[in-house]
């Protein structure tokens, strides 16, 4: 079996996707926010947590079916990328969003371990994106909207203050 010469750079990413280093982990991000506050925007931020939370998982999905799946078509942008209001369709739409989120993350995460998995080949389907690209995208876009969230839990003081 030939040593995979890409391992050191496939562990930096998989540390980014689960949330390494300076980036907040998605669990912690989405823990103990009370039911009744899933649904509530607070200005100026015109996001209630359960918009981010599924915007993130949307986009992660699209890009995670994009790296893989030649016929994948995404959704119209950008209101495809946004569930329609913010208030939550009904009680287990964050569960559900959580664990869809979660094994989509551990999906991509798969992907990018395996060393069949060529990190810098163009994707076929695609122009110009390789599984690298979609990886480091899937960790940006959940970090910036991750912070977000943070900022909103803070606003509906929901986020747990660390000593």
């Amino acid at each position: 079996m030939t040593p995979d010469p890409h391992k050191a750079l496939r562990e930096h990413i998989l540390y980014l996707l689960r949330g390494g280093g300076a980036h907040l982990h998605f669990d912690k991000a989405v823990a103990d926010i009370p039911p009744d506050l899933r649904g509530r925007t607070v200005p100026p931020v015109p996001h209630s947590p359960w918009r981010l939370l599924e915007h993130m998982r949307i986009a992660q999905w699209d890009i995670l079916e994009f790296s893989r799946n030649p016929r994948h078509v995404s959704p119209p942008f950008p209101d495809g990328y946004w569930p329609r209001g913010d208030a939550l369709p009904d009680d287990r739409a964050w569960d559900r969003a959580v664990g869809a989120f979660q094994t989509d993350l551990e999906t991509m995460c798969a992907l990018v371990a395996e060393p069949a998995t060529d990190l810098f080949a163009a994707i076929p389907h695609g122009d110009g994106q390789t599984i690298l690209r979609e990886a480091l995208l899937v960790a940006d876009h959940n970090a910036y909207h991750l912070g977000q969230l943070v900022v909103v839990r803070r606003l509906l003081g929901c986020w747990p203050e660390e000593g």
